[in-house]
């Protein structure tokens, strides 16, 4: 089960930090990713990273802004989001697969968090 949390409203430019924590599995055999859906759109890739953390990968929509990290420790992926635009406004989802995939073919996902960025 993976439950997000940290979505919110926050004015352009701002920053927040999601988190998705898992339970019931063992998280570190898992790839991890974040993946969003605007209002009237297709959800969309936006990050993700290997089971132990060494690799990550982006959409170019948000490289260079949004930073995908994990805490195996803790059960725990995070995403960064700094810079944030009006575009970036979605509800965020993440994933975890035994593969490590930028397609929504992720095996287990978590409920959705609600990002909202002003201008």
């Amino acid at each position: 089960q993976l439950q997000a949390s940290g979505g919110g409203s926050v004015q352009a430019g701002g920053s927040l930090r999601l988190s998705c924590a898992s339970s019931g599995r063992t998280f570190s055999d898992y790839n991890l990713g974040w993946f969003r859906q605007a209002p009237g759109k297709e959800r969309e890739f936006v990050a993700a990273i290997t089971w132990g953390g060494k690799g990550t990968r982006y959409s170019d929509s948000v490289k260079g802004r949004f930073t995908i990290s994990r805490d195996n420790g803790k059960n725990t992926v995070f995403l960064q989001m700094n810079s944030l635009k009006p575009d970036d406004t979605a509800v965020y989802y993440c994933a975890a697969d035994r593969s490590f995939l930028s397609t929504d073919a992720y095996a287990y996902w978590g409920q959705g968090t609600l990002v909202t960025v002003s201008s």
